[in-house]
C-alpha cells in the first residue's frame, strides 16, 4: 500500500518514533536538515528502512504531516452513542488538541516552509499540508459533528458551515499571529477550548445538549 493511502494508526510505534525525529529535525534545522541520511542518523535506523516504510522524500513528508495531524483527536466510530456529556468532552478534546498542535513548533515550521516554497514549486508541501493535514482533521471532526446531529444533540442545515464556525471559534486568528512571530499564543488551551465549545453549543446545540452543558467562568 502506498504511504499516501496509509492512516497514522497503521504506522508502527517504531515508525512513529522515526517520524517524531524527522519532525524535530525539520524544526531545528529547516528543510536542508530533512534528508534521508539525517533522519536515519537521528532515528538510529537504516536508509533502506526509511525507503521501505515511506518511499521517497515526498512520501516521508506526507507521513510526517499525517502523523502530526493525528495528534488532533476526534470521535472514533467504535459503537459509542454520543450523549450530551460525551459530545461536549469530545469537542473539548478536539479543540484543545487543535490549539496545541497549531501553536506548536512543528506546525509553525511546516507552514512557514510551505509558504516559503510556494513561489518556487507550486507549493507541493502546501498541497500535502492541505491533503494529509488539514483535510484529514476536517474529515474526522465533521464525522463527530454529524454523529452529534444523528444523536439529536446538534441542529444545523449545513455541516460544513457548522464545522467552520467551530474551527473559527477555536482558532480565531491565533495561527496567523504565530506565523507572523507573535509568541504570546494561548496560555490556557483548556479554558480557550471550553469557551469555544460552549459558544458552539449555544449556536448549534439542541435543548437536550444545552441542558447538561457546564458553565464556563
Amino acid at each position: 500500500m502506498s504511504v499516501e493511502n496509509l492512516e497514522p494508526s497503521e504506522f508502527s510505534p517504531r515508525q512513529n518514533a522515526v517520524l517524531e525525529q524527522a519532525l524535530r529535525l525539520l524544526v531545528d534545522g529547516g528543510e536542508k536538515a530533512l534528508t534521508t541520511s539525517g533522519v536515519a542518523r537521528a532515528a538510529n535506523c537504516s536508509k533502506e528502512s526509511l525507503y521501505k516504510w515511506f518511499g521517497d522524500r515526498d512520501g516521508l513528508l506526507s507521513a510526517m504531516i499525517a502523523y502530526q495531524a493525528s495528534k488532533v483527536r476526534t470521535f472514533e466510530r467504535n459503537g459509542e452513542r454520543l450523549t450530551s456529556a460525551s459530545l461536549h468532552d469530545h469537542l473539548v478534546i478536539f479543540s484543545r488538541d487543535l490549539l496545541e498542535v497549531l501553536a506548536g513548533d512543528v506546525s509553525l515550521a511546516l507552514n512557514r516552509l510551505a509558504i516559503g516554497q510556494s513561489p518556487r514549486d507550486g507549493s507541493k508541501l502546501g498541497k500535502l499540508l492541505l491533503e494529509r493535514g488539514r483535510r484529514q482533521i476536517d474529515r474526522r471532526a465533521m464525522a463527530l459533528i454529524d454523529s452529534g446531529k444523528r444523536a439529536g444533540l446538534l441542529r444545523f442545515n449545513d455541516a460544513d458551515e457548522a464545522y467552520h464556525t467551530l474551527y473559527g471559534l477555536i482558532v480565531s486568528d491565533l495561527h496567523v499571529r504565530m506565523l507572523l512571530g507573535d509568541t504570546t499564543g494561548v496560555t490556557d488551551t483548556a479554558r480557550q477550548a471550553e469557551k469555544a465549545v460552549t459558544a458552539f453549543l449555544r449556536l448549534y446545540g439542541t435543548e437536550k445538549a444545552l441542558a447538561d452543558m457546564p458553565a464556563v467562568v
